[in-house]
């Protein structure tokens, strides 16, 4: 059974596209975003039967492209899943104002960015769900990832915000906030680097979002 689309940013990655393969394994027709990952995106929209939509999500203009392509599919839009980001490693006093600013604007501007054309949407309905993919290092913070847990940090306000906003008007809104996950950006430690921390799978992530999904 159809559900509606299911629009999943930074789809290509990892989590992504474990994400993607859980939504469409109950029904969802998936919009798999992508910012730079284009070949990838559109080889698991078609395994999954759904649409590949390129736009980096940090900006607005291409955002509403977006919006107005998944329109053009004439289902109503119901689940979405917040995924994209980038990570910046090092000491937070060598960082740079661009790359400061471009960790904000993918992870946390970004996810403002899709809510902020998905809300209307959903609210014509009174039904749909935003899931928002923090970090723990949104909670506790890291060291050497400082940037990148201010963003989270950021991002896990925004969700439980949102969340007391719209809770009445029967659209809900979540956050997961899953430790070392075993791809992407952990990629560039060792073993020993990340001795003593749970270490999460991709698929564990996407089996949370149907969780979640299923106790709205």
């Amino acid at each position: 059974m159809n559900k509606g689309i299911a629009l999943v940013t930074g789809g290509a990655g990892a989590i992504g596209s474990a994400i993607c393969r859980a939504l469409a394994s109950v029904g969802y027709t998936v919009a798999v975003n992508c910012n730079s990952s284009k070949a990838r995106a559109e080889a698991l929209a078609l395994e999954l039967g759904g649409i590949a939509l390129q736009a980096d999500v940090s900006d607005f203009g291409q955002v509403e492209s977006m919006f107005g392509k998944l329109a053009e599919l004439g289902s109503p839009l119901d689940v979405v899943v917040n995924n994209a980001g980038i990570a910046q490693y090092g000491l937070f006093q060598l960082t740079t104002a661009e790359e400061r600013g471009r960790v904000i604007a993918v992870n946390l501007l970004g996810a403002m960015n899709v809510a902020a054309l998905a809300v209307p949407q959903m609210l014509k309905r009174k039904s749909g769900t935003i899931i928002n993919i923090s970090s723990i290092w949104g909670d506790s913070g890291a060291s050497c990832e400082t940037v990148y847990s201010a963003s989270k940090a950021g991002l896990t306000g925004f969700s439980k915000a949102l969340a007391l906003e719209l809770e009445p008007s029967g659209i809900s809104v979540y956050y997961l906030a899953p430790g070392v996950i075993a791809a992407g950006m952990s990629a560039r430690f060792t073993a020993e680097d990340l001795e003593g921390f749970e270490i999460y799978q991709p698929g564990d992530v996407a089996s949370d979002v149907l969780k979640l999904l299923a106790d709205r």
